[in-house]
C-alpha cells in the first residue's frame, strides 16, 4: 500500500515547516444536526392512572409514624454514638465501652462487632462478642455463632473464625452444617486448599454428610484460581459420595468453563444440564455469550445472543463492546445495527456506546441517509458531539470522498471545542492526500494552538477497529520507529512535531 501523501497535497502543505499559511477564507458547510446548542427535543408523554381505593387510615395512624420515626432516629443516633466513641481517635475500646455501659442491645452490638471487623479489628470484635453472650446465657446459641462466624469469613479473618469455631464447641453447641460450609468456603476463596478440606474431614468426623452446597464453593473457588483439573476431582469425590450435582453445579461449571476458554467442556456439561431437564440460569448464558464472543464464533454467537434477548438478560459494557468488534471484524454490520438497537431498548451500557456502535453500522453499509437518519434522532435527543462522533463521521465521509460534508464535520468540531486528535489528524492528512483542500482547517487549528498540544488518541478502540490505520498513520509509525530510542524518551511529542516527522 502506497504511503504516498501526493504531490498536490505536498504542495498545499509545503508552507507549513516555516508555520506560514493562506490567510485567505475558505467557505466551510456547518452540521447543524450536530449542533449541541440545537434545542429540537421530544416531549414527555404522561398516562393516567386509575386511582386505586384505600383502606381507611387507623385513626392513630400519625401518631404511631411519628413515634416511630422518633424512635428511629434515636436509635440511629445512638448507634452512630457509639461507633464513634470506639473509634480508633477517640482511645476508647469498644471492649472498655460494653464493660462501662453494662449491656448492649442486639443491635447495638452488630453493629460495633460489624464495625469493627470492617476496619480490620477483628480480635476486638470476637472479645466483645465473648463478653456480650456471657452476660446473658440465652444468647449463647448457633444462630449467634453462625452469624459472627460469617462475619469473620466474610472478611478474611480466619484465626478469629477459627477462634469463633472453637468457642461454639465449648459453649457445647453443636456447629451446624451451615458454619462447616461457611468456614471450608472461606478458606477455599483464601486458596488455603489444606484447611479448606482439613475442615471438610472435621465435619465428616462430626456425622455431617455435605450437600450440594458445600462442593458448590468448593468447585466456585478451585474455578476462580483456574483449577480446572481440581474442579473436575472435586465433581468426581461429589457424585462418588453419593452427593449428585444439582442445578447450581452445573451452572457453575458451566460459567468456570466458559470464563477459562474451555469450550468443549462448557457444551459438554451444558448438554448434561439440558438432559436432566436443569435450569440454565441467565448469568450462565452470557457467559457462554462471552466465551463465543472471545472466540468469534457468529454462528454460536447468534444463538446464545437471541435466547439472552428472550430472557432479557443484562448484557455488560465490556461483553457489548466484544460483540461489536466481532460483528466489525467479519463485517456484518446489518447485525451491528441490530445490536445498537437492542443494547439501546435493553439500556445497556453507556449511551454514548449505543451512538457510536449505530453510527459505525451505517458507516460500514456506507449508508449516507442511515448516518443522517441517525445524526437526526441524536439531534432529537439533544446528544453532545465528542471526539468519537467527529472521527467516525470524518472517517465515513473520506470513505465516500464528500469533501464538503467532511469540511463541515471539521468545522462543527471547532465550533463545539472539540480538538483534534491523531485519528483526526491522520484522516485530515489522508483526506490531502487524495485532493482535499484543508490549508484553512490547518491553519485553524494553528491559531488554536491545538498544533502544540502533546500527541494523544482518545478515539474509542470501535472505531479504530471500524476503519484502520490510514496512509499518514501506518507512514507515522514506520518514521517514528527510525527516531533513537533516547530521543524518544527525552523528547514530549507535539502534534507538530509528528506533522514534520512524516511530511519530512
Amino acid at each position: 500500500m502506497s504511503t504516498n501523501l501526493g504531490s498536490a497535497s505536498f504542495y498545499s502543505l509545503s508552507s507549513f515547516r516555516n508555520y506560514s499559511f493562506s490567510s485567505s477564507p475558505s467557505s466551510t458547510i456547518s452540521l447543524p444536526i450536530l449542533n449541541s446548542q440545537h434545542s429540537s427535543s421530544s416531549k414527555l408523554r404522561s398516562s393516567r392512572r386509575p386511582v386505586a381505593e384505600h383502606q381507611p387510615l387507623p385513626q392513630d395512624w400519625e401518631q404511631r409514624h411519628r413515634t416511630l420515626l422518633v424512635d428511629t432516629f434515636h436509635r440511629n443516633n445512638g448507634l452512630r454514638s457509639l461507633i464513634h466513641e470506639a473509634s480508633i481517635n477517640s482511645g476508647s475500646s469498644a471492649l472498655q465501652l460494653l464493660e462501662k455501659d453494662g449491656d448492649w442491645t442486639e443491635d447495638n452490638l452488630w453493629a460495633m462487632v460489624s464495625f469493627l471487623v470492617e476496619t480490620g479489628r477483628a480480635e476486638e470484635a470476637l472479645q466483645v462478642f465473648d463478653l456480650w453472650k456471657n452476660i446473658e446465657m440465652t444468647r449463647n446459641n448457633p444462630s449467634n455463632h453462625l452469624r459472627i462466624i460469617k462475619l469473620f469469613c466474610g472478611e478474611g479473618f480466619m484465626i478469629e473464625a477459627m477462634s469463633a469455631f472453637e468457642a461454639t464447641k465449648k459453649s457445647d453447641i453443636i456447629p451446624s452444617l451451615a458454619i462447616y460450609n461457611t468456614i471450608i468456603h472461606a478458606f477455599a476463596r483464601k486458596r488455603d486448599f489444606h484447611n479448606s478440606n482439613a475442615t471438610f474431614a472435621m465435619m465428616l468426623e462430626a456425622g455431617l454428610l455435605p450437600t450440594p452446597e458445600t462442593y458448590n464453593g468448593l468447585i466456585r473457588a478451585y474455578g476462580c484460581f483456574g483449577l480446572y483439573d481440581e474442579m473436575s476431582k472435586c465433581v468426581k469425590r461429589m457424585e462418588l459420595s453419593g452427593c449428585f450435582p444439582d442445578e447450581v453445579t452445573y451452572n457453575i461449571l458451566i460459567t468456570e468453563y466458559a470464563r477459562s476458554g474451555l469450550l468443549e467442556k462448557m457444551e459438554s456439561t451444558y448438554r448434561v444440564l439440558s438432559s436432566k431437564n436443569l435450569n440454565l440460569q441467565a448469568s450462565t448464558l452470557v457467559s457462554m455469550l462471552e466465551a463465543y464472543a472471545e472466540m468469534g464464533n457468529l454462528e454460536k454467537i447468534e444463538r446464545v445472543y437471541r435466547r439472552i434477548l428472550k430472557l432479557k438478560a443484562y448484557i455488560k459494557e465490556n461483553l457489548i463492546r466484544k460483540l461489536a468488534l466481532v460483528y466489525i471484524r467479519n463485517y456484518r454490520f446489518a447485525q451491528l445495527e441490530e445490536l445498537g438497537n437492542d443494547v439501546r431498548t435493553a439500556n445497556w451500557g453507556k449511551i454514548d456506546l449505543v451512538w457510536y456502535i449505530l453510527l459505525l453500522s451505517s458507516a460500514g453499509l456506507v449508508s449516507k441517509k442511515g448516518v443522517e437518519s441517525i445524526l437526526h434522532e441524536m439531534e432529537e435527543e439533544k446528544v453532545p458531539i465528542n471526539i468519537n462522533i467527529v472521527n467516525i463521521l470524518a472517517h465515513f465521509y473520506l470513505k465516500i470522498r464528500d469533501f464538503r460534508s467532511l469540511n463541515g464535520a471539521f468545522r462543527q468540531a471547532r465550533v463545539c471545542n472539540i480538538k483534534p486528535d491523531l485519528i483526526t489528524y491522520g484522516i485530515f492528512f489522508d483526506a490531502c492526500d487524495i485532493g482535499y483542500d484543508g490549508i484553512h482547517v490547518l491553519e485553524e487549528w494553528r491559531r488554536s494552538r491545538y498544533l502544540e498540544d502533546v500527541v494523544g488518541i482518545r478515539t474509542d478502540q470501535l472505531v479504530l477497529s471500524a476503519f484502520g490505520k490510514g496512509s499518514f498513520l501506518k507512514l507515522c509509525e514506520k518514521k517514528y520507529i527510525t527516531v533513537h530510542s533516547r530521543q524518544k524518551q527525552k523528547k514530549i511529542w507535539r502534534y507538530s512535531d509528528v506533522i514534520r516527522l512524516v511530511l519530512g
